[in-house]
């Protein structure tokens, strides 16, 4: 009987020990056929960049403490939440015709389309895994990205609107009533912005490179009709870095997420503000990107019960990207 009640009381203590360090389970999505896309020769986001976050996170031994989930690819009944029926047919038929570029930037090939469905499916089983409780939180590791994907048409690498198809999930299957898109990639989501500006119930955040690619995301821009004040952007110069970052996060998205008390948070995870990225002018570091971690999992995890998913967006220096996950993922981990 006393070396029962011994156990217990170990149990217990552990328990109190890993509670105190904080330690946290989280998802991570990936599936070896987000490889397949491509868009074709030369592209900046290409297949490596994944390739290059699997090997350093396997060589970090980090990959292993993480949970991996498995995606299936997303039904079209929740594509078709955010987008419309033609542009979900169009992206059918043209990887029926691939090799294709839809833009000058956003190329397809044969297995393109299923692939994407397979990147957005990612995400909505990181969703189920937070609200069935088996992780606290996860990153999606999907490609292609997302957040420039308009309801009517791909752009800027971007087939399927990831990020807008997951809140919509989230309330549509769930009854949440408010979500949080943070967007901290370089560009400025428009896509993202254009699906929910006129939608008070999602609010969207975003800090990127400004006057930059595609051209949206004025500070004047804080969305129209019931949705006036449920977008925020922060537009950022050349050469701004950590502080210039961090000081929008604290300033600007904390009081909007205290007033807009959301009930789970997603984020537009794009690493392509490091100062290492060859495709913009922003100057933030692994330390910045872990610090803007910190200060979303505080919002999860005071207003939205640590509800938290964050996907793949941008990113094409394949160490700093490589590196700036590593410091992502470790942050959520504690």
């Amino acid at each position: 009987m006393k070396i029962i009640k011994w156990s217990l009381v170990g149990l217990a203590l552990l328990f109190t020990l890993s509670c105190y360090a904080g330690v946290m389970n989280t998802g991570f999505v990936f599936h070896p056929d987000y490889i397949l896309h491509d868009p074709g020769a030369g592209h900046p986001e290409r297949p490596a960049r994944l390739e290059s976050i699997l090997a350093h996170l396997k060589g970090t031994g980090l990959l292993d403490d993480l949970t991996h989930i498995a995606p299936e690819p997303a039904d079209e009944k929740w594509l078709l939440l955010v987008h419309t029926e033609a542009h979900i047919k169009n992206l059918e038929q043209s990887a029926a015709r691939a090799p294709i570029h839809l833009d000058p930037d956003t190329g397809m090939s044969e297995e393109s389309y299923r692939v994407a469905k397979l990147a957005t499916g990612g995400v909505l089983a990181a969703v189920d895994r937070v609200m069935d409780g088996s992780v606290d939180n996860a990153f999606a590791a999907v490609r292609p990205p997302g957040h420039h994907a308009l309801p009517d048409r791909a752009m800027g690498f971007c087939l399927i609107n990831n990020v807008a198809v997951a809140a919509r999930y989230v309330q549509q299957k769930y009854g949440l009533e408010r979500v949080l898109i943070v967007d901290w990639d370089v560009h400025h989501g428009n896509g993202t912005q254009d699906i929910f500006y006129a939608d008070p119930s999602v609010f969207y955040f975003s800090t990127h490179q400004w006057p930059y690619y595609p051209g949206s995301g004025a500070a004047t821009e804080t969305g129209s009709g019931a949705g006036v004040g449920a977008t925020l952007n922060v537009p950022l110069a050349s050469g701004d870095g950590d502080a210039q970052i961090v000081a929008a996060f604290t300033h600007k998205l904390l009081p909007a997420a205290q007033a807009f008390r959301p009930q789970f948070v997603f984020v537009s995870a794009g690493f392509d503000a490091h100062r290492d990225d060859p495709l913009a002018g922003l100057e933030v570091s692994e330390a910045g990107y872990r610090e803007l971690t910190r200060i979303v999992m505080d919002i999860a995890n005071r207003f939205a019960e640590g509800r938290l998913v964050s996907l793949l967006e941008g990113g094409y220096d394949l160490n700093a990207l490589s590196r700036s996950v590593e410091a992502h993922l470790r942050q959520l981990s504690e």
